[in-house]
């Protein structure tokens, strides 16, 4: 017994708060019925065929995504975003800040782009010699120059990018995708990652990952260099051998699924361990870049001296073999978190001119021979494309060194393709390239926008999980309807 003046919880009150408690139970439950309450629509999942092709919430633009994540952080002021401000003030203390810290610590003075700006195309658009091949697609192009990430810690920030939240936990924005409209293959996954050559991002699979999904949603890792393992068939089994066992294995699993009908595990698990096997003969397939003419593989650089370009230009022609071949999302990576600071991801902290002079190259030919190549097949119809990296980086170069910390307070991704607006221009940071300024824009509102165009709708794409819905863009985003074509 209580013998406070002030007791926690009398019986009374505790009759009270309960009393509350069940009525907002209730009230709840009537809204609900009579259709005043904002219901999740979630996809309708056949067991048997969990990656069958879904209807979008409304009509589509895109049937297709592909996103190319730069990890590792691209300096947004050396590659899209021109400051003219900068260049002027070059070693000059930036106003209004004094002794700025930022992730690594005390920031020095201002420091002009390492790279020229110049116009491209009809457009004008400013872009820096840094990248003079995908500068050459300005007019293809939709920036967004006022992107905000929640961390300044690349695996958090990775996380954000990738799953809508910087802890670890949460479905990939392809899971969900997946999750949502299935495949429009029927032998290949519906979400497949690709590695850059050097190795994994920071987070590595939480990029590509199912989290609380069902697994069959998760992606698929591999690239040109790195394989499926045990795809091939074994020497000593001819094709026809091959093809009648799989004839006799399908006729048994027919068989024992008429002895159990209305059971929808036993025939999901025939369908998944089905779609596995022309998985295996298919992936194989697609991943056979000897198929490409000699003059396509050149475009995008596969033959290059430089080994990392050329084998990330093979990743590129296996991403547009992919995305031809209807996998739903292609999430392609350049650079790695595997081989260090400045050596495998354009994490630019000590000697960014120098280490960006190497991963430049890497990036240039090939990305936009994929983004021409798209072009040229038609599939920019209906594929969206997306480029991102997980924050920006300072405008100042860090005291002592000659590089730029990290800075999520504004930086740049670019789109193209299905759905957007060609050589034009969203939002921007401020005289320095430090901050968003008005309207920024947050990883949110990128995911909001992605999903809009795929026909889903952000607020209403949901999965239950641990008591609550869960959404890819939390309880936040908006679609940013000004980049809409």
């Amino acid at each position: 017994m209580l013998h406070s003046k002030h007791p926690l919880l009398d019986r009374r009150t505790f009759l009270q708060t309960a009393g509350f408690g069940l009525g907002s139970i209730a009230l709840v439950k009537l809204l609900h019925e009579n259709g005043l309450l904002a219901d999740p629509i979630r996809p309708n999942i056949r067991p048997e065929a969990p990656l069958a092709a879904r209807q979008p919430h409304f009509d589509a633009k895109a049937k297709r995504v592909l996103m190319i994540f730069c990890s590792g952080a691209v300096s947004h002021v050396d590659t899209f975003d021109y400051k003219p401000e900068l260049v002027r003030r070059d070693g000059q203390a930036m106003p209004g800040v004094d002794q700025l810290i930022t992730f690594q610590g005390e920031n020095g003075n201002l420091a002009a782009p390492r790279w020229r700006f110049r116009p491209r195309g009809q457009s004008g658009k400013m872009i820096s010699d840094l990248l003079p091949n995908i500068a050459e697609l300005a007019d293809d192009l939709c920036f967004i120059h006022s992107m905000t990430a929640r961390s300044n810690t690349h695996g958090p920030a990775e996380n954000q990018m990738s799953t809508g939240f910087t802890l670890d936990g949460f479905p990939s924005i392809g899971a969900w995708v997946s999750y949502a409209l299935g495949s429009e293959s029927n032998d290949l996954p519906a979400f497949i990652a690709i590695p850059d050559p050097r190795g994994v991002p920071q987070v590595g699979p939480n990029n590509w990952g199912h989290a609380f999904l069902p697994g069959v949603f998760q992606g698929t890792a591999f690239g040109a260099d790195r394989a499926i393992p045990n795809l091939a068939r074994p020497a000593a089994i001819s094709a026809h051998e091959d093809e009648a066992t799989r004839a006799f294995l399908r006729a048994l699993n027919e068989e024992h699924l008429k002895l159990r009908p209305g059971d929808t595990e036993l025939a999901a698990r025939i369908a998944s361990y089905e779609l596995a096997g022309r998985m295996q003969l298919r992936a194989a397939e697609v991943a056979d870049l000897s198929r490409e003419p000699r003059h396509v593989l050149d475009g995008y650089g596969v033959n290059d001296a430089n080994r990392l370009k050329a084998g990330f230009a093979r990743n590129c022609v296996l991403a547009r073999r992919l995305l031809e071949a209807d996998v739903r999302f292609v999430q392609l990576f350049n650079g790695a978190y595997a081989m260090g600071e400045g050596v495998g991801n354009w994490d630019g902290h000590r000697t960014l001119q120098a280490q960006y002079d190497i991963h430049g190259p890497i990036l240039d030919q090939p990305c936009a021979a994929l983004v021409r190549d798209l072009k040229q097949r038609g599939l920019l119809d209906d594929t969206l494309v997306v480029w991102v990296t997980e924050f920006g980086r300072m405008p100042t170069f860090q005291r002592g060194a000659s590089g730029r910390d990290h800075n999520p307070h504004g930086f740049t991704v670019w789109l193209t393709g299905a759905g957007v607006k060609r050589g034009f221009t969203y939002g921007a940071t401020d005289e320095f390239g430090y901050r968003a300024e008005s309207p920024r824009t947050t990883i949110y509102d990128l995911h909001a926008t992605i999903l809009h165009l795929l026909g889903l709708d952000h607020e209403r794409l949901s999965f239950y999980h641990n008591g609550i819905e869960r959404r890819l863009t939390d309880v936040h985003g908006h679609v940013v309807e000004d980049v809409l074509a």
